[in-house]
């Protein structure tokens, strides 16, 4: 049974799509069935710019410990990048 789980967020950032490159908007997160993925239920998050259609979309499946565990990652990277004054964090 789909769990119809759907979050959504705006976001900042450039993907590299079937055309190229072009400029992201949004996020949308679920919990659901994936399409191609083995699992029976898994992180799926697709990166998109619905201003550009349906072409401006990139497309990720995770298992659910793969994206806890690229969540810790990001965290980390974010940390060590906080410690260094020449970089700049938001």
């Amino acid at each position: 049974m789909c769990t119809m789980i759907c979050e959504t967020t705006e976001l900042e950032g450039s993907a590299k799509g079937q055309k190229g490159w072009f400029k992201l908007k949004k996020v949308n997160v679920t919990y659901d069935h994936p399409f191609n993925a083995p699992w029976e239920y898994g992180i799926n998050i697709d990166f998109v710019n619905p201003d550009m259609g349906v072409g401006s979309r990139v497309a990720v499946e995770l298992s659910a410990q793969s994206a806890k565990e690229l969540i810790e990652t990001i965290t980390a990277a974010l940390k060590r990048g906080a410690i260094d004054p020449q970089i700049k964090t938001q």
